[in-house]
């Protein structure tokens, strides 16, 4: 019989939502995704010991300065890591712009540079990497000016159509819309549960796809932040998703087919692009983005804070 996770690559590609090299070995997914949350779970582990002694020496040759050996450390620990994940995956890493540039165009496309160059130094392409920004105005300003100098992008923290046609006018490669923070939102704001076709999570990601047809947008909508089975496999179709180890072992471990869940329209009448105004006063009325973006971008921060103390400390 066909594993559920081999039955859902037929529909969708399978991305993992991990910085976890035996994870990724283990499932075989096509592309990776990192951000500083994930890569502060995986700095315990014991295949990244060796390399981060590694990049903490480099850091310590660089400069003297203990706070900018932190921020420096975090950035070589990313594209480190990233440049072994690309080794295990046929396809892209995404690797994060710092939170703290959320809404700084001109910084955020300097640090895409500074990442690019790195990776680059280590042998892995651009071709190979995608930039992940948040989407916010700002970040999605910097990913307009990347992508027309051939750094495909990751447009993270998606949770409002605003934010996803903007995505699309920029020209931007991929976006990932967010199913279980939204669907956490409303749950908390309801005090419901939801069964996947009602889900507004996944409600939400079906809508972004249906937008990408009917304009003929040739960006990537990538399912993102799944908290359970039922709506990764309530997004079958979507063309890429990603997904954590927890979920991907469940789909190993059963066996079945999938059916997609997602039908890409054909295109239709594609909407005029949205200028700043249109586009924060369309984000602004959505409650639950307003709130999910925002917090999002504390989380990552807070996560970043907390790799940059816990790199500090190992560089004495």
């Amino acid at each position: 019989m066909t594993t559920r996770l081999d039955a859902l690559k037929r529909c969708s590609l399978v991305v993992a939502d991990t910085g976890d090299l035996d994870a990724i070995q283990r499932y075989r997914p096509h592309d990776a995704t990192t951000n500083p949350s994930l890569i502060l779970k995986a700095f315990d582990l014991p295949g990244y010991q060796a390399l981060i002694e590694e990049e903490l020496a480099a850091v310590k040759a660089e400069t003297r300065d203990r706070q900018v050996q932190a921020e420096h450390a975090v950035d070589r620990l990313a594209v480190a890591m990233g440049s072994e994940i690309a080794k295990a995956v046929p396809g892209r890493v995404s690797t994060e712009v710092a939170a703290r540039l959320s809404f700084d165009t001109q910084a955020s496309i300097r640090k895409a540079h500074e990442l690019i160059e790195s990776y680059e130094q280590r042998g892995v392409g651009r071709d190979r990497v995608l930039i992940k920004l948040a989407s916010t105005w700002e970040g999605i300003r910097a990913a307009e000016v990347l992508e027309r100098e051939g750094i495909q992008c990751n447009l993270t923290l998606l949770f409002s159509d605003a934010q996803a046609q903007a995505c699309f006018d920029a020209g931007v490669f991929l976006v990932s819309p967010f199913v279980g923070r939204v669907t956490d939102w409303y749950k908390q704001a309801t005090g419901r549960d939801y069964a996947p076709d009602e889900d507004p999570g996944v409600r939400f990601v079906r809508g972004v796809c249906a937008r990408v047809g009917r304009g003929g947008y040739a960006t990537v909508v990538m399912g993102a932040s799944f908290r359970t089975l039922g709506q990764v496999l309530a997004l079958a179709g979507c063309p890429r998703l990603t997904i954590s180890p927890a979920l991907l072992e469940e789909l190993s471990a059963e066996e079945g087919e999938v059916a997609p869940g997602v039908e890409i329209p054909a295109v239709g009448e594609c909407p005029a692009p949205l200028d700043e105004p249109t586009f924060r006063w369309g984000h602004n009325q959505d409650a639950m983005a307003n709130d999910k973006l925002a917090e999002g971008i504390r989380r990552f921060y807070e996560d970043q804070r907390t790799l940059e103390a816990r790199l500090a400390e190992r560089l004495g």
